[in-house]
């Protein structure tokens, strides 16, 4: 690992993922452009996420198959190609279509991050793909507040046009920093994805880490799914406050370097149950303070931040699991995650058009809270475990 390396990462991470995020604070400008219903508009922020779920269940195991930097460069290619069409559709179901696409290509980033591992000592596993993520995360954290900015000087077609471009300068520049990776694994690809349901099947801690990180962003996507709403109808903002707004959500991106460094000491278990519980809390807050922006800021930037510290904990868990089948392992955790987002963002539509902001806070607070059950069992089974081999 190559110090120079790990920003380049971070940064080709944050870049990539945002893809996914720009539409959220644009909705409004979407529905009015298309003529479309904000309900309406919020499936722009499903299929995105449905996209990207299916990217990463069919084209993120091929980092376990495929030479790693040639596979990323394909993909960007295509993340600019579906962005620019994107940027040009003259009709509501052209963009949504693209919209989708934009979703499976994404998944650059998620091809990167078990790069990283694969690249970092082991002693330093957790640091170096903590440091990695915290670019993903601000990607994915301040995704809005460009989008918003860009929206309200240039309108909402503005920042499809300007991503493609820095996809096209991204698949440059990792064409020619990136070292060669070929994969050892020389299946075909139908029985690499069959590998992907027998890694699913055999690892445990696999299955609850996806299961807690889906729930936990399922509420993270009710968050800011409906918080633009909230913003625009109770709080009278316009497009550049939601922007400013936004932006205090890139605090949370903190947590994956301190959260990398406690996962290396050994705090991993320990510091999930506390992230899921903080997650928990800021929602039911963001419902009772809903009236003070203050409060809505404080909720957001905590919950980003116990977010982000839990996936970085549980990537550190599920990566050391088997050192051959990264990509792979990181398939079953992504596709699981993006799915409980997916399907969070849709909900959110429904329970935010029948009870408003309550509605998508209550959502997010019992994503959280199904979350810390799953955690709590599992660590009353280890617990249980550990007490019967003693007395045996």
């Amino acid at each position: 690992m190559r110090r120079a390396l790990i920003p380049l990462l971070a940064l080709a991470c944050g870049l990539t993922v945002a893809n996914l995020y720009y539409s959220q604070p644009l909705l409004g400008l979407i529905a009015g452009k298309f003529g479309v219903s904000e309900g309406a508009a919020t499936v722009v922020v499903t299929l995105t996420q449905i996209g990207y779920a299916l990217g990463l269940l069919l084209l993120l195991p091929l980092g376990d198959l495929v030479e790693n930097r040639r596979l990323t460069t394909r993909l960007l290619l295509g993340t600019a190609a579906s962005l620019l069409v994107a940027a040009l559709a003259p009709a509501y179901a052209i963009f949504l279509v693209f919209s989708v696409l934009i979703g499976v290509t994404s998944v650059v980033a998620q091809i990167l991050v078990p790069f990283a591992a694969h690249l970092a000592p082991a002693s330093q596993r957790g640091a170096i793909v903590g440091k990695v993520m915290s670019g993903l995360l601000l990607g994915i954290l301040l995704a809005r507040t460009v989008s918003s900015f860009a929206g309200g000087l240039w309108g909402w077609r503005a920042i499809y046009f300007i991503s493609a471009a820095l996809m096209l300068a991204l698949a440059v520049v990792l064409y020619r920093a990136l070292p060669q990776r070929p994969p050892s694994h020389a299946a075909r690809y139908g029985s690499l994805l069959r590998s992907v349901l027998e890694l699913a099947r055999s690892e445990p801690a696999l299955r609850r880490r996806a299961v807690c990180q889906g729930l936990l962003f399922g509420a993270f996507s009710a968050f800011w799914t409906g918080i633009a709403y909230e913003l625009i109808d109770e709080h009278g903002f316009n497009q550049s406050q939601i922007a400013v707004f936004a932006l205090i959500g890139a605090g949370g991106a903190a947590a994956a370097p301190i959260a990398g460094k406690l996962a290396d000491r050994g705090y991993g278990s320990r510091g999930s149950g506390g992230a899921l519980l903080l997650a928990a809390l800021m929602a039911l807050l963001a419902a009772a303070g809903h009236g003070s922006v203050i409060v809505l800021a404080v909720a957001g930037v905590l919950l980003d931040f116990a977010v982000q510290a839990h996936q970085v904990m549980s990537q550190h868990e599920i990566y050391a699991l088997r050192a051959d089948a990264r990509a792979r392992i990181n398939t079953v955790f992504m596709t699981t995650v993006f799915t409980g987002g997916a399907i969070s963002s849709a909900l959110t539509g429904v329970l935010h058009h029948r009870y408003g902001w309550t509605g998508a806070c209550l959502l997010a607070a019992g994503c959280a809270t199904a979350a810390l059950a799953v955690w709590a069992v599992a660590r009353w089974r280890a617990s249980t475990r550990v007490r019967e081999a003693a007395i045996r």
